[in-house]
C-alpha cells in the first residue's frame, strides 16, 4: 500500500454427487433405461442422464494444518517421484468425441464488419488457424438447454469478451490459450465446455477417474471455481470435487473413490492422492490450467508436468494465464496441440485501470500512523471494506492487532491459519462483519471481491 524511501527494510467444501454409491444409472431415472437426449442450440444432444445426490456434509476440520505462503507451502513436499511411468502408445484408447461446436444462423451470417468491430471494442486480439466467430450472445453459445436454464436462473444478461470467443473454441474441441486479467470471466468461459464435453463422454464406471480435471495454484481459487461448478453442474448431474492441501484427506479421498466427473485441485495434493492409487487420470480428457502464470511463479512446473504424463495425449487442454511470459509460452508449446490463444488487453501484467490507484511514498516508520489515518479517513462511508497486503505473516498479525486496537473491526489471513480458520475470515469479510481484511499474497487472487473500497 505505501513505499518504502530512503530505507532497505522492506469452504467448507461440497461435493455433487449422485446415489448408488455415488456411479450413474440410468435406471434409477424416471422411464427406465435407455438413452436420453436433449435437445439445445446447434443441433447438440446430451447423450446420457445421470443422477444428481445430496451435498456432502460440512467437513470437521482437525488442527493438523499445512503452511500455505510461497516460501513455507514449497512444491518439493510432494514430488510426484513414485507416480507410474504410463506408455501412451502401448496403450489402445477408446476414441473420444471433442467437437460439440455448431454455430448458429446468426453467427455463420455475421458479416466480418461486425466481428472485427466487436474485436476491437473488446481488445481482443486472435492468434491461430481456423479461428471461429465469437458468440455474442448467450443464444448463440450452441449450448443445449440444460446450460440455458442455468444461465436464465443465475441472472446472466450477456457473455463477457473473453466467454464470447472462448466458448465456440473449446465447444470446438480445440486446444486453447487465453490471456486475460482476473475478474474476465474465465472460470464459466471453461466451465460451460467442461459440462458439455463431460455429457457427451461414455459414463463413468467403478474405478475410473474424473474426465476433466482443474488445476489451480491456491485453495481460495479452488473453492471459488467449485462454486461455478456447482451452480451449473447440479443442473445435469455432473459431480464435482475440491481437492487442495490443508484439510483432512479423509473426505477428500472418500470423493475420488467414489466418483466424480470433475476434480479441482491443488497440484500437490493431487499428485499424493495420485501416488497413493486413490485416484488416476486415464479417463481424463478435458484439461483447465487456470492461472498458470501463478502457478508456474509458486515452482509448480515439476508437478504440473508430471501430472500431464498421467492424462491420455489426445486431451483437450485450456490454459488461463493473467500474464504471457516465456515460462507460461514454453508449458503451452510444449502441451497444447494447435492451440488458438487469445489476448484480452495487454499481454503484460499492468494496472487495472478501472481502479484508481493513489501511490503514498514515505518512510518505513511512517506507514502505521498514514494507514491509521487513511482507515479514520474512509470510516465515515457507509459499507466500506477495505483489503490491507502485507509482506510477512508476523507482519500482519502486528498489523490486525493494531488496527483493532484502535475499534476497527478487522481480521487476518495467512499460511499460517488452518483451513477452517480462513474459510471464517473470508466469510466474515463477505457478508461485513469484519470490514478490514489483512492479508499476505495468499489472497492476492482469487478473492473475487467488486465492493471492495480500498
Amino acid at each position: 500500500m505505501f513505499e518504502n524511501r530512503g530505507s532497505d527494510n522492506r469452504s467448507n467444501m461440497s461435493m455433487n454427487r449422485g446415489g448408488g454409491g455415488g456411479f450413474r444409472d440410468q435406471q434409477n431415472r424416471p422411464g427406465g433405461p435407455g438413452p436420453m437426449r436433449h435437445g439445445g442450440p446447434g443441433g447438440m444432444q446430451h447423450k446420457r442422464p445421470t443422477p444428481y445426490g445430496r451435498p456432502q456434509q460440512p467437513n470437521q476440520y482437525n488442527n493438523d494444518r499445512r503452511p500455505y505462503d510461497n516460501k513455507s507451502n514449497s512444491p518439493g513436499r510432494v514430488n510426484g517421484d513414485n507416480l507410474p511411468n504410463i506408455v501412451w502408445s502401448e496403450l489402445k484408447l477408446t476414441p473420444i468425441e471433442k467437437n460439440f461446436y455448431k454455430p448458429c444462423d446468426a453467427v455463420a451470417a455475421r458479416p466480418q464488419e461486425e466481428v472485427d468491430g466487436f474485436l476491437s471494442l473488446n481488445s481482443i486480439t486472435l492468434k491461430g488457424s481456423s479461428i471461429p466467430t465469437p458468440s455474442m450472445e448467450f443464444t448463440e453459445g450452441g449450448f443445449p438447454d440444460y446450460v440455458m436454464d442455468s444461465i436464465k436462473r443465475l441472472g446472466f444478461s450477456k457473455p463477457t469478451a473473453i466467454q464470447a470467443q472462448g466458448w465456440p473454441i473449446a465447444l470446438g474441441g480445440r486446444d486453447m490459450v487465453g490471456v486475460a486479467q482476473t475478474g474476465s470471466g474465465k472460470t464459466l468461459a471453461y466451465i460451460l465446455p467442461a459440462v458439455v464435453h463431460i455429457n457427451n463422454q461414455p459414463r463413468l464406471e467403478h474405478g475410473d477417474g474424473p474426465i476433466a480435471l482443474i488445476l489451480a495454484p491456491t485453495r481460495e481459487l479452488a473453492q471459488q471455481i467449485q462454486q461455478v461448478a456447482n451452480d451449473f453442474g447440479s443442473q445435469t448431474q455432473v459431480r464435482n470435487t475440491c481437492i487442495f492441501g490443508g484439510a483432512p484427506k479423509h473426505y477428500q479421498s472418500r470423493d475420488l473413490e467414489r466418483g466424480v466427473e470433475i476434480v479441482i485441485a491443488t497440484p500437490g495434493r493431487l499428485i499424493d492422492f495420485l501416488e497413493r492409487g486413490v485416484t488416476n487420470l486415464k479417463r481424463c480428457t478435458y484439461l483447465v490450467l487456470d492461472e498458470a502464470d501463478r502457478m508456474l511463479d509458486m515452482g509448480f512446473e515439476p508437478q504440473i508436468r508430471k501430472i500431464i504424463k498421467q492424462i491420455r495425449p489426445d486431451r483437450q487442454v485450456l490454459m488461463w494465464s493473467a500474464t504471457w511470459p516465456k515460462e507460461v509460452r514454453n508449458l503451452a508449446e510444449e502441451f497444447l496441440d494447435n492451440y488458438i490463444q487469445i489476448n484480452i488487453g495487454s499481454l503484460t501484467l499492468s494496472a487495472n485501470h478501472n481502479i484508481l490507484q493513489i501511490v503514498d511514498v514515505c518512510e518505513e516508520n511512517e506507514k502505521d500512523v498514514k494507514l491509521l489515518k487513511l482507515l479514520g479517513e474512509i470510516s465515515s462511508e457507509k459499507d466500506t471494506k477495505t483489503i490491507i497486503f502485507v509482506e510477512t505473516k508476523k507482519r500482519v498479525d502486528e498489523i490486525t492487532r493494531s488496527i483493532s486496537r484502535q475499534g476497527w473491526r478487522a481480521c487476518a489471513i495467512h499460511g499460517d491459519k488452518s483451513q477452517q480458520e480462513r474459510d471464517y475470515v473470508l466469510a466474515s469479510f463477505r457478508n461485513g462483519r469484519n470490514a478490514i481484511l489483512v492479508a499476505t499474497d495468499v489472497a492476492a487472487r482469487g478473492l473475487g471481491k467488486r465492493d471492495v473500497y480500498i
